[in-house]
Order: structure tokens, then sequence, then C-alpha cells
């Protein structure tokens, strides 16, 4: 069953994805081209309407139109440029010629005697060179100059530069090629060469070269493409003649081919903030989709074959991974029939099989809570009991001499033996008496450590203090036995329960009291470590024997021969000095020192 649901999704996903392969490559091959046509004129026109608000904006600001010219280039990868009413380029100060005429008001429509000349219009950026000098050898400040042209509205209009006239049908002449090629093509609709002339008068003129201006900087990139150039000089050349009305449509597209590169052409008529008419010239390529769609074509094999075979293997990863979770949660379930929760279904997808996954996960994870908890119930209930049969045993096995010794007096009182020795054997059975009394409540506090139901109530307080305190009730007994006692404190806050670290250092100083020998010294002092404080009591003149060191924490647990009951100890001291440590979750332990045995604990430094 489970290869009949992987092998059917093959097949279905498989059929899927050649079908939606076949559309891809037929609308591909057939309309790929023309969507891609649509949405560059759309885009470019939304721009350009964007483009002539921040014009508008920054008109006369020659750097800012400059910027906004590269960013719509590098936004949209379509060059712009803005046109006055004449289709003459805008902002052309840093690449023109001033010319001083030989004759004041020679030709009409001159407004004085300079002339100025949009250099774009009749040579290249790139035909000046770095040391500032034209490579036409004779465009230089001071040098003559003669330039021909028509008279259009009684404006003047260049075509032709040289040296002389003689230079003007010469190669190192500078021309307009664009309005040459467009008086060629208008002359022959007049009836003769007379009637183009009247229509349009020619000029002759002369003069001196008094300024030459270059552009620097960013402002060469305006006028390095030079296919886009002479397209504002044809079209200039289309307005000045009347071929171009932009009356009927103040946003015109021209379709342009260039080398078997196809252009768009767009034409935007707008006016400036002085009300006067100009120009959105914009030009963007064909060339990236024509190039794209000629190399799908080319490709179509490969492509066909490639894609395939990826289709082949994704339909079957895809059969595979939407079977995988169907898998996952049988072999889940059967691990969860056998108690083991451990195993979890991912949960990567949000739909039927994502939910039934989620709620698997869920009931795995409730029954695992639960089992566990009642796991631990039964394992607390364990200790319990365990802890009541060792106290039950311990207190059998510690009660049976003292109530041996308690009946032994009692017979011999009872039988009148010994009667002068009667307040003897009341004193001894007073001690035994006592000696249970303390017994007792040392077990019950050690059980009571050991049911794993107490919990240490923390608090900050300052350990240097509390071992001071402690050190001097013991002052008596040290006295007792003529010990030194020596004390190296610092002041530390540290955070635990500070009455069950008193019970820690009171065991600690009995034990040491007790097995120190006469006359010798007993050593209490403190050391910082990093996070933790560390607490040192070392009794000198003893050693525990090393096969004993791990020892002396169990229970009723005296070392021979001198940790013998009859020194006045239970046997629960360390032991329940070890639970109160373990408790508190700090190292502790014992080691024997080169002239003693030292105890030794740690403590959480206050946060």
């Amino acid at each position: 069953m489970k290869k009949g649901i992987v092998f059917k999704l093959f097949l279905l996903t498989t059929a899927l994805c050649l079908f939606i392969l076949a559309i891809v490559f037929v609308g591909q091959s057939l309309f790929f081209k023309q969507m891609y046509v649509r949405q560059k004129v759309a885009s470019v026109k939304s721009a350009i309407e964007a483009y002539e608000q921040d014009f508008l904006k920054h008109a006369g600001n020659v750097q800012a139109m400059v910027g906004l010219e590269q960013d719509f280039y590098q936004k949209h990868g379509t060059w712009i440029a803005a046109l006055d009413d004449r289709g003459n380029l805008l902002y052309t100060d840093d690449f023109q010629m001033e010319i001083r005429l030989d004759r004041v008001g020679g030709s009409p429509g001159l407004a004085g005697t300079t002339l100025i000349v949009p250099l774009y219009t009749v040579m290249k950026v790139e035909e000046f060179s770095s040391d500032n000098s034209f490579l036409v050898p004779w465009i230089e400040e001071g040098e003559r100059i003669t330039f021909e042209g028509v008279i259009m509205n009684k404006q003047l209009v260049v075509q032709r530069m040289g040296r002389s006239v003689s230079n003007l049908r010469e190669e190192n002449r500078l021309e307009n090629h664009q309005m040459v090629n467009k008086e060629y093509q208008v002359v022959p609709r007049f009836g003769n060469p007379t009637e183009y002339f009247d229509k349009y008068p020619p000029f002759l003129e002369k003069g001196t070269i008094t300024a030459i201006r270059i552009p620097e900087g960013a402002g060469v990139s305006r006028y390095t493409n030079h296919l886009f150039l002479d397209r504002i000089k044809a079209f200039q050349a289309d307005l000045l003649y009347g071929d171009y009305d932009s009356g009927a449509n103040p946003s015109q597209i021209i379709d342009f081919e260039e080398n078997h590169v196809n252009y768009k052409i767009f034409v935007d008529r707008i006016e400036d903030r002085n009300g006067k008419a100009a120009y959105l010239f914009a030009m963007t390529s064909l060339q990236p989709v024509n190039e794209a769609a000629g190399m799908m074509q080319d490709y179509y094999v490969y492509i066909i074959v490639a894609t395939l075979l990826l289709v082949l293997l994704a339909s079957f990863y895809f059969s595979r991974r939407i079977a995988r979770p169907l898998l996952r949660m049988n072999k889940t379930t059967q691990k969860m029939a056998g108690l083991d929760f451990s195993e979890k279904i991912p949960v990567t997808t949000k739909d039927e099989i994502g939910e039934l996954s989620r709620n698997i996960n869920e009931l795995s994870a409730r029954l695992h809570s639960h089992i566990a908890r009642l796991e631990e119930d039964i394992e607390k209930e364990k200790q319990l009991e365990n802890t009541r049969k060792e106290f039950i045993a311990g207190v059998s096995h510690e009660l049976k001499t003292p109530l041996s010794v308690i009946q032994s007096c009692l017979s011999i009182l009872k039988d009148g033996v010994a009667s002068h020795k009667r307040d003897y054997y009341f004193a001894a059975m007073e001690d035994e008496v006592r000696r249970m009394d303390l017994l007792i409540a040392d077990m019950l506090e050690l059980a009571k450590y050991e049911s794993g139901t107490y919990k240490m109530e923390m608090e900050p307080f300052d350990i240097a203090a509390v071992l001071e305190r402690m050190c001097a009730k013991f002052a008596s007994g040290i006295a007792g036995k003529e010990l030194e006692l020596h004390t190296h404190l610092q002041p530390f806050e540290v955070e635990a329960n500070q009455r069950r670290i008193e019970q820690v250092i009171v065991n600690f100083l009995t034990n040491a009291i007790r097995y120190t020998p006469e006359r010798q010294a007993i050593i209490v002092s403190t050391m910082e470590e990093r996070d933790t404080v560390q607490v040192c009591i070392e009794n000198k003149g003893a050693h525990i024997p090393d096969e004993q060191l791990e020892k002396i924490w169990d229970r009723f647990y005296r070392g021979e021969p001198s940790r013998q009951r009859s020194t006045g100890g239970t046997g629960l001291g360390l032991a329940i000095s070890k639970k109160i440590l373990e408790l508190h979750g700090v190292p502790y332990g014992v080691s024997n020192t080169a002239e003693g045995v030292m105890f030794y604990f740690h403590l959480h430094k206050k946060r």
C-alpha cells in the first residue's frame, strides 16, 4: 500500500509538471517577447511621468539634473534627457563654443555679436584630449572659424563648421549630420531648390572662437552615448522641419532599429515652470529580450532534456516527501505502543497531515508526561518506603544497646545487688535515655532529608559571622582539651539555608574537637573561588585511613579505634551534613592533610 501511494503521487506530480512545462514553453515562444515589450513600455512611461515631477522641481540646477538622468538610467536601463522647445538639449553650458562674429547683425535672427553653439551637435566628447585640447587642431580659443546653415523661425541652425569656406566640404569639418541629412530629405519635397531656400534661407558667417567649455567628472557621461545623441539630433531636425507634430498626442512612442537592435523612443511634450514648451526624450533598448528569446530557442533541446530529468527527480522526491509523514506516523505510533515516547514527528506543513502529526506529538507528550509523573511518584514512594525501612532498622539496631544497658541496670537495682551504687546506675540509665533521645531526633531529621520532599529555603547571610559565632559556642570545649583555635575568615555574602549550614558547621567542629589530641590546633578558614566560597575546618594531630575517607559519611559508621559509640556521638552527624550539602547542590568532602584532617564544603556567593 505504501508503494502504491508513492507511485500514484509520482505519476500525478510528473503529469502536472510536464503539463505546466509545456504551457511555459508555448507561452514563452509565442507571448514572452510581446509581453516583455508591453511591460517595459508601461514601466518606462510610468517612470517618465515621475521624472517629470523631479524635472520641474529641480529645473535650473544643472548638477541635480545630471544626477537625475544618471539615476534614471541606473534604475530603469533607459537614457533620458530634457529638450527645449526647439529640440536643443537643456543644460549644455558645460559643452559649448562661443563665437564672436565679424559683423554685427549680418544674418537675420542674430541677437548680438556672439553666437553660442552646443558642441554635442557637431562633435563627440571623445575628440577632446586629456591635455585640454581638441583632436581637431583648429578648434582652439582665438582661432578663426567659418560656419553655415539655415535660418528657421528667425534663428540660426548651424549645419557645418570649418576653418575657412573651403574647409566646409573637407573631412576635417564639423557637421551636424542629422540636420544635413534631413535637408537632403526635405529639399525634394519642393518644386525646386529656390522654393526651399525661400522658406529656409541659408547663411554663411565667420568669426573668432572666444570660449570653449568642456564637461568634467560626472557631466561627461551625458555626452558619451552617441546613439542617443544622434536620436536627439534627428528628433530636433524633424521638429524644426515640421515633421513632428505633438499637438494631437503630446506623448508618443517611436520604434527605432540600429544594427539589428530594436529600441523604443519616448517623447513627452510638457511645459516648464514658465509655461514654455519642453520635451522629455527617452530611449530604451530591447536587445536583452531579443537575446534571451534567441538563446532560449537555440537551447530548447537541452532545456527540455534537463527539465524532464529535473521533473522526474522532483516528482519522485515530492511523492516520497508526501508519503514520508505517513510512514513516520506509523513508526512513531508503534514506538508509542511500546511505551517509547522519545521520537517526534516533524511538522513541516499546515494541512491535515501536519495537523495529524501535531495531534500525535501532543498525545505522545501527554502520555510521556503522565507516565513520567507516575514513575516519579512510584520512585518517591519507593524512596519513602526505603527510608521508613532504614529508619526502623537503624532505630532497632541502635536502640538495642541502650535498652540492654537500661535492662541490666534495672535488674541490678531490682535484685538489690550493689545498692551502694544506686546513684551510679540511675545516672547510667539517664545517660542512655538521653542518648536514645538524640539518636531518635537525628534519625527523624535524616529521614526528612532523605524523603525527597524537603525543600531548602535560601537566604543571604555573612558566612564569616556565622563561623565566628559557632566557634565562640565551642570555646569551653576547646579550652577543656587545651586546643588552639586559629581562624582565617573574610566577610563573604552567601546564599544558603543559614540554620542548616550552622548545623553542618556544628557537626564538623564537634568532630574536630572530639578527635583532635590535646594541645593540638583547629584551623577554620574561608577562601573565595569564582562564584563560590570554600569553608574549611582542619584539625591537627590525627588522620583518617584512606580506605575510610568515603565511609565516614555513611550512617552509624565509626572508624576504629577511636570513633566509638562511647565518645557520645550518634554516628549520624556526618550523614546529616552530607544530605544538607547535597540539598544545597554544592561540593563537599574530607581529605587528609600533612598534619591532620580537613573537612570542607562550598557555598554559592550572593548574586
